[in-house]
């Protein structure tokens, strides 16, 4: 999975189609993100020393990483993410519908520098 805490994502499938906001947490082992706003359930909670008012909480559950979609920073569409090599051996992410890079991922290494 090629998304990171604090992309900005558009939410492609489910009741929240269409909803943009950012990755609060990424769970790699399950293949979930958790977005901003976006599959918000009630949680009640019984009153304790923790929450001494009880009742119900909103908040956001985690979501199949294959129903969001990066948005492009330049042309503030939805893509796909591609991972390429650079001429000093470091890795990045990119945009694939625009080619933009979206951060550096791995330090250089010697053996995939071009020469």
């Amino acid at each position: 999975m090629k998304f990171r805490v604090d992309d900005e994502v558009i939410v492609i499938a489910g009741a929240d189609k269409g909803h943009r906001g950012k990755i609060l947490k990424v769970d790699r082992d399950k293949d979930k993100v958790v977005v901003e706003g976006a599959a918000r359930v009630w949680k009640h909670v019984r009153q304790s020393q923790k929450n001494p008012q009880g009742g119900r909480l909103n908040k956001e559950m985690p979501m199949s990483a294959s129903n969001v979609m990066l948005v492009d920073p330049s042309t503030g569409k939805p893509t796909r993410i591609g991972v390429r090599f650079l001429d000093d051996g470091s890795k990045e992410r990119f945009a694939k519908a625009s080619g933009d890079s979206l951060g550096q991922i791995a330090p250089a290494k010697a053996s995939k520098a071009s020469s």
